[in-house]
């Protein structure tokens, strides 16, 4: 049996130091945002500026907390965010599956179809999506907030590949026991596309919380805000309130911070995995 032979320490140390280096960096704004949301006003904008935080207070949450409804528009990220991506799991994966292990007439045009929504910017069809979601008497709904937001061509394109690494003898193997199409999909293809399909819900979760334009468009009644939209109220032409910006911000990024460090392998796993069998 051969055993790796160990790098002797001058060749490691450089490597780890520069790795380290590069995780202070990213995590640098992060711990800044946390302190900051911590810091009276006055230390915020204090020149030279301060890292650390030299009187605690929790005024920037309470001001959050007057301006705006807060658990209101929690609730509203919520169901925005998990009724896309239940929906985005459903629609994407048979999509996926379609492109990956049907045949049908038109197959390979609809698919490069699909991919060639990845170039068009979402600003060029806002104005058109948001005129069917306004005629379709959606405008201020959960309906019109999730629907357009539900197919996504990378998802498609993740799902796709995904499903294209998969032996074509456990698809013949099913339908010899006497599984049909939906069988097949759900009880042997989407258990062996797991971590891609995690990574799909942690990108449609993470995608769907973050968005600003979009829930900003088709949900102007202040009961249908979600937070994202909330906390631009902090950041305005002439004033910026930096420490509720802040404390706000870090309310917003908490969930994505522990939905991702709870699905981290299977993210990894999913985005690799799809990529090499693409």
């Amino acid at each position: 049996m051969n055993r790796q032979k160990k790098q002797p320490l001058w060749a490691v140390v450089p490597s780890q130091a520069l790795l380290a280096l590069l995780a202070a960096l990213v995590l640098l704004p992060l711990i800044w945002l946390v302190l900051s949301a911590f810091k009276p006003e006055k230390e915020i904008v204090s020149w030279p500026p301060t890292f650390w935080l030299h009187t605690f207070t929790l005024e920037h949450f309470a001001t959050v907390n007057k301006r705006i409804d807060v658990t209101r528009y929690l609730l509203n990220s919520v169901i925005f965010a998990c009724g896309t991506t239940a929906l985005a799991v459903v629609v994407n994966s048979l999509a996926g599956y379609a492109y990956a292990r049907m045949q049908f007439k038109g197959k390979n045009f609809l698919f490069l179809l699909t991919l060639a929504t990845m170039m068009v910017p979402f600003q060029v069809i806002m104005v058109p999506s948001f005129l069917v979601v306004y005629k379709l008497g959606m405008y201020n709904t959960y309906l019109g907030l999730i629907l357009p937001r539900v197919a996504v061509a990378a998802s498609i394109f993740m799902m796709r590949a995904a499903f294209s690494g998969i032996p074509k003898e456990l698809e013949d193997a099913a339908r010899i026991d006497g599984l049909n199409e939906l069988g097949i999909f759900t009880r042997i293809m989407l258990p062996l596309v797991k971590s891609t399909l995690i990574c799909m819900v942690v990108l449609s979760i993470n995608g769907s919380w973050n968005d600003l334009l979009w829930p900003m468009l088709v949900a102007t009644d202040t009961k249908m805000r979600t937070l994202a939209n909330g906390l631009a109220l902090f950041v305005g032409q002439h004033t910026i309130q930096y420490g509720a910006a802040f404390a706000g911000a870090l309310i917003s990024i908490m969930p994505m911070l522990l939905l991702y460090l709870f699905g981290q392998r299977y993210f990894v796993e999913g985005m690799v995995g799809s990529g090499i069998k693409a």
